[in-house]
């Protein structure tokens, strides 16, 4: 006899190791008709942050207020890129951000996840295997696939683009998404000590607080 679940009750299974933090960016819904959805959505007050056309498809990517998922609508699916990745968008479950892409591949890897190599896009050379040679936010990219065949990216993210995210979160995940940011500030504050005459800077604790803070809530570094 099969035994009930008890109220309260839930499968949980939780990790034996945490590593780098994966966090749902990007959510993608196809629809028969943009121009609609851009209505509807647009009423809703949700800010539009993108409306791309290309050789045979449309996209339209909305933030709910608040939010820090977008959702991406497309007209149909189509094998053509969105925002220059290869992938076929409307079949793709979305994109998850990381803070550090290399390390997060490689632990799906050690998974048994058949992930792709670290790519970055440089210009007329298309898409170039590794990451972004000066690891700026959002051109660092990996990809892997569920079993159904969903498609998920993998997006490097350190610096919120202005107005990405308006919680003004400056909160950390995890010990290893702390002691990354305390490594750009503390390369950051190195420029900014040559900036100043090269002269030891005191204060530096709290520079560092505000480059972190500000680095997470997407928004004006300090010099």
């Amino acid at each position: 006899m099969n035994r009930i679940p008890q109220r309260g009750e839930a499968a949980i299974a939780t990790p034996a190791v945490r590593g780098v933090d994966i966090r749902l960016e990007v959510a993608v819904i196809p629809v028969s008709d943009v121009d609609r959805a851009k209505h509807f959505y647009g009423g809703l007050g949700w800010r539009l942050d993108a409306d791309l056309t290309g050789d045979g498809f449309r996209v339209i990517q909305f933030t709910p207020p608040g939010s820090p998922c977008s959702v991406v609508f497309g007209s149909r699916t189509t094998t053509e890129p969105y925002a220059r990745l290869e992938l076929d968008v409307l079949k793709s479950a979305g994109e998850l951000v990381v803070s550090d892409i290399e390390v997060a591949r490689a632990e799906l890897a050690n998974l048994g996840v058949d992930v792709s190599e670290v790519f970055h896009y440089a210009g007329s050379a298309g898409r170039v295997s590794g990451p972004d040679p000066e690891r700026r936010s959002y051109l660092s990219w990996a990809s892997f696939s569920d079993p159904a065949g969903n498609i998920w990216m993998l997006q490097e993210v350190t610096a919120r683009a202005p107005g990405r995210v308006e919680t003004g979160e400056t909160t950390f995940g995890s010990s290893a998404e702390l002691a990354a940011a305390l490594r750009r500030a503390s390369v950051a504050h190195g420029e900014h000590e040559k900036r100043t005459g090269g002269q030891r800077d005191e204060n530096w604790p709290d520079w560092y607080a505000q480059h972190m803070a500000a680095e997470k809530a997407g928004k004006e570094l300090p010099l």
